[in-house]
């Protein structure tokens, strides 16, 4: 195998053809930093940031790969997928990951004490993710927190303290990750009952669409919360509304639960994060 191909197979192990997954991570995170720098982050914490999360979110997809290596092997759409159809082995999968991670933590070095010490527990909840399907009923809820480490580590690099305001996008966060990747299980449901997989689908039966909107109801309100803390202002709550009818056009993807129309909703919820930060970015623009 010839470099080109091997670095094509690395490209698909991280997911790096399917963006996604690292602006889902990236949305929150922008949240974050924005908020903790009072609208004007330093350009050297957005890079890090930014490039922090790219390469979390590709060493998180490489971990999946070798947690999910038996599983993905009996779902058409996952077996194909570098680790599982023997292209690269376990072991180079973990080791791509370790890189990764370490480049993570080698671009946050130049922070403080705080910011470092968050990153072990946010490493720890990104490497155990993939597993905590076998255990946990809401693994979304596990998704949650882990993309919305980069919020207290965001407030802990621009204050040097983690305060209360921090955690109520935190917890916005962990409800739209159980909203969106709730849409996403509803796609691989009968492939998880196969496979005696956990997920909120399964967990919230015939209640999931409900479940789904009732969820992104309780990220929007901590979203209002995180922005009369913050003392945001009307272009905020106008991308809120945005935000909101996103939400509502969601409703119309998944109401019949068709497997393409829910993972079309998925993927748009992309929409939904930039629809938030260009709200919080706008209303501190709008303020200078």
């Amino acid at each position: 195998m010839n470099l080109a191909e091997r670095l094509s197979l690395y490209i698909q192990l991280t997911r790096l053809n399917r963006p996604i997954g690292i602006l889902l991570l990236l949305w929150p995170t922008l949240w974050g930093v924005w908020i903790a720098g009072d609208g004007h982050p330093a350009p050297h914490i957005v890079l890090i940031f930014v490039l922090g999360t790219v390469l979390m979110r590709s060493a998180g997809c490489a971990i999946n790969d070798y947690a999910d290596r038996d599983f993905d092997k009996h779902v058409k759409r996952t077996s194909e997928r570098p680790v599982t159809s023997g292209r690269i082995s376990p072991g180079e999968a973990l080791w791509v990951a370790a890189v990764l991670a370490l480049a993570a933590f080698l671009l946050i070095m130049p922070l403080n004490n705080l910011t470092l010490l968050l990153s072990i527990p946010a490493v720890f909840v990104a490497a155990s993710y993939p597993f905590s399907k076998r255990f946990f009923a809401i693994p979304q809820a596990y998704l949650g927190i882990a993309f919305g480490f980069g919020i207290p580590m965001a407030f802990a690099a621009q204050q040097g303290d983690v305060p209360a305001l921090a955690w109520l996008p935190v917890i916005a966060n962990v409800f739209w990750a159980i909203a969106y990747d709730t849409e996403y299980a509803m796609v691989d449901r009968d492939d998880d009952v196969r496979l005696g997989i956990h997920s909120s689908a399964l967990l919230f039966g015939k209640f999931d669409v409900a479940a789904v909107m009732s969820c992104y109801a309780i990220s929007l309100g901590y979203l209002v919360l995180t922005g009369q803390s913050a003392r945001l202002g009307v272009t905020y709550y106008l991308g809120l509304a945005v935000a909101t009818g996103i939400a509502l056009y969601h409703y119309s993807l998944i109401r019949q639960r068709r497997r393409e129309q829910c993972f079309k909703a998925f993927l748009h919820n992309n929409w939904f994060g930039a629809a938030v930060f260009a709200g919080i970015a706008l209303d501190y623009l709008a303020r200078d």
